[in-house]
């Protein structure tokens, strides 16, 4: 095991077990207390991309599609580039320290900016969300856009057709099928009380329509925490210098 930790560079104890924060045992966590989190959960072909697409056009959230994360990865040609295309190409699914290290360096790149995070796909196995939540942050909601296992199987067969994806082929969505069905409703119940349900099976703009919803008032929170004073809304004097008052976010 190496002596660092591969999350966050720190020097780390051989010791794991009395370590409760970082899979590990680093106890950093990123800065992200006022950014929403979202997971968008759902079925291969249940729509959640294009959902999160018109997430992104109307409250500029950073949409983060672990997907598109390792098909860019895929793109460098490194060595873990060729592991992460045998996994995919097979429709497993890649070791969770890869993903999260992927995802890492996404948030890290748009925490000073963004109003909230789109986490799309992630996490596929229960383990994933604990290891996200303990090393980033827990999720503030979780969207799960729900369908028959035959409205999915139809929608990835018509995608298939006009689609470049490593990941289209039959055999690999089968198992991305299998997959998603055998760990979902662990991730669901673990999450229940963050849990969003909505029904996928309609058409996108209804569907929108309840998210936001369900989005709207979160990234109003997260953006009133962060709006600087204007001319008709000057900032409180409690009687605290400026420069107590002007911490840095902790996004």
């Amino acid at each position: 095991m190496s002596e660092n930790c591969w999350w966050c560079g720190r020097k780390i104890s051989k010791d794991l077990s009395k370590y409760n924060s970082c899979i590990l045992g680093c106890t950093h966590r990123l800065p992200l207390v006022d950014a929403p989190i979202i997971w968008v959960l759902g079925g291969p072909g249940s729509g959640k991309g294009t959902q999160c697409e018109k997430l992104v056009t109307k409250y500029e959230l950073t949409h983060l599609s672990t997907g598109d994360l390792l098909r860019a990865e895929m793109r460098t040609c490194s060595e873990r580039s060729r592991n992460i295309a045998a996994v995919m190409k097979k429709g497993e699914l890649v070791p969770t320290d890869i993903v999260l290290q992927l995802l890492k360096e996404a948030i890290i790149r748009f925490a000073h900016c963004s109003p909230g995070f789109l986490v799309d796909g992630f996490p596929r196995e229960l383990l994933q969300g604990i290891a996200f939540e303990t090393t980033i942050g827990p999720p503030t909601v979780v969207l799960y856009f729900e369908a028959s296992q035959n409205v999915l199987a139809e929608r990835i067969k018509a995608r298939s057709l006009t689609s470049n994806r490593i990941d289209d082929n039959d055999a690999a969505v089968a198992v991305r099928l299998k997959t998603f069905l055998e760990n979902n409703d662990k991730i669901l119940d673990e999450y229940a009380d963050k849990l969003k349900r909505i029904n996928a099976e309609r058409t996108v703009d209804e569907i929108f329509i309840e998210v936001m919803d369900i989005v709207d008032p979160l990234v109003a929170k997260a953006t009133a925490k962060v709006a600087p004073p204007t001319a008709d809304r000057p900032p409180e004097d409690d009687g605290a210098s400026a420069a107590s008052v002007a911490e840095p976010s902790a996004m």
